[in-house]
């Protein structure tokens, strides 16, 4: 054995135990290839890159995991909020868009709620309005419990 080489095993076992049998084995692989080494931590650092820029894809276009439960449940509408959609001219067709493709308001949501954790999904309607669509999660129907046109104030009597 290199005599430097015991003087350093020896140094770093008092030091830090733990960390003298991985240096152990590290040091001498680094001497013998360190062209070899460095390509490998180049390399490395490449493919952690790239990961980062293509590999987790775009998050705008992801949906969350709750809202995937609303798009393959039945939907039932609420006499509130069909009365909200006669109200507001805001058809069936904008609701089921915007249950796709909406965003979850977790300021607006209650998940505690019952019967049923209820969502509030935004989203833009058909004539670019922003409506909030509020969905309560049941076992496998996705209940529509009223409708609100966030950009304009609507005269509706549906109390």
């Amino acid at each position: 054995m290199n005599e430097s080489f015991v003087k350093s095993k020896i140094n770093l076992s008092k030091e830090y135990p733990i960390l003298a049998e991985k240096y152990f084995i590290l040091i001498p692989l680094a001497k013998k290839n360190s062209k070899q080494s460095l390509i490998t931590i180049i390399l490395l650092g490449v493919m952690v890159i790239l990961y980062f820029i293509f590999g987790r894809g775009n998050s705008e276009n992801k949906i969350d995991k709750r809202q995937k439960e609303f798009r393959y449940n039945e939907i039932r509408y609420t006499d509130h909020a069909k009365c909200r959609m006669e109200c507001r001219s805001i058809d069936v067709n904008e609701i089921k868009n915007i249950l796709e493709k909406g965003k979850i308001n977790y300021k607006k949501s209650d998940l505690k709620d019952k019967p049923c954790p209820s969502y509030a999904l935004e989203g833009l309607s058909d004539d670019n309005h922003h409506i909030r669509v509020v969905v309560g999660n049941c076992d496998k129907e996705a209940v529509i419990i009223t409708v609100v046109d966030l950009d304009q104030e609507h005269e509706c009597d549906c109390n």
